[in-house]
Protein backbone atom coordinates (compact mmCIF):
# COMPACT_ATOMS: atom_id res chain seq x y z
CA UNK A 1 0.00 0.00 0.00
CA UNK A 2 2.82 2.40 0.85
CA UNK A 3 4.49 1.62 -2.46
CA UNK A 4 1.24 2.50 -4.28
CA UNK A 5 1.15 5.97 -2.66
CA UNK A 6 4.79 6.55 -3.55
CA UNK A 7 4.04 5.72 -7.18
CA UNK A 8 1.05 8.06 -7.21
CA UNK A 9 3.01 10.92 -5.67
CA UNK A 10 5.82 10.53 -8.21
CA UNK A 11 3.44 10.19 -11.17
CA UNK A 12 3.70 13.47 -13.10
CA UNK A 13 0.75 12.70 -15.35
CA UNK A 14 -1.61 12.99 -12.39
CA UNK A 15 -0.11 16.36 -11.53
CA UNK A 16 -0.64 17.56 -15.11
CA UNK A 17 -4.28 16.52 -14.97
CA UNK A 18 -4.76 18.38 -11.70
CA UNK A 19 -3.13 21.51 -13.13
CA UNK A 20 -5.37 21.40 -16.20
CA UNK A 21 -8.42 20.94 -13.97
CA UNK A 22 -7.49 24.02 -11.91
CA UNK A 23 -6.87 26.08 -15.06
CA UNK A 24 -10.20 24.94 -16.50
CA UNK A 25 -12.01 25.91 -13.30
CA UNK A 26 -10.43 29.39 -13.32
CA UNK A 27 -11.30 29.90 -16.99
CA UNK A 28 -14.89 28.78 -16.41
CA UNK A 29 -15.29 31.19 -13.51
CA UNK A 30 -13.96 34.06 -15.63
CA UNK A 31 -16.18 33.19 -18.60
CA UNK A 32 -19.30 32.80 -16.48
CA UNK A 33 -18.61 36.07 -14.67
CA UNK A 34 -18.05 37.89 -17.95
CA UNK A 35 -21.20 36.49 -19.53
CA UNK A 36 -23.26 37.45 -16.49
CA UNK A 37 -21.82 40.97 -16.48
CA UNK A 38 -22.32 41.48 -20.21
CA UNK A 39 -25.77 39.89 -20.04
CA UNK A 40 -27.03 42.28 -17.37
CA UNK A 41 -25.51 45.29 -19.15
CA UNK A 42 -27.02 44.19 -22.46
CA UNK A 43 -30.41 43.74 -20.80
CA UNK A 44 -30.23 47.26 -19.38
CA UNK A 45 -29.26 48.69 -22.77
CA UNK A 46 -32.12 46.94 -24.57
CA UNK A 47 -34.55 48.07 -21.87
CA UNK A 48 -33.45 51.70 -22.28
CA UNK A 49 -33.83 51.49 -26.05
CA UNK A 50 -37.28 49.92 -25.71
CA UNK A 51 -38.33 52.62 -23.25
CA UNK A 52 -37.15 55.39 -25.55
CA UNK A 53 -39.05 53.89 -28.49
CA UNK A 54 -42.36 53.86 -26.61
Amino acid sequence: MLQYFREISSDEQGQDIAEYAVMLAVILVLVIGTVRLIGSNANNAFSQVASSLQ
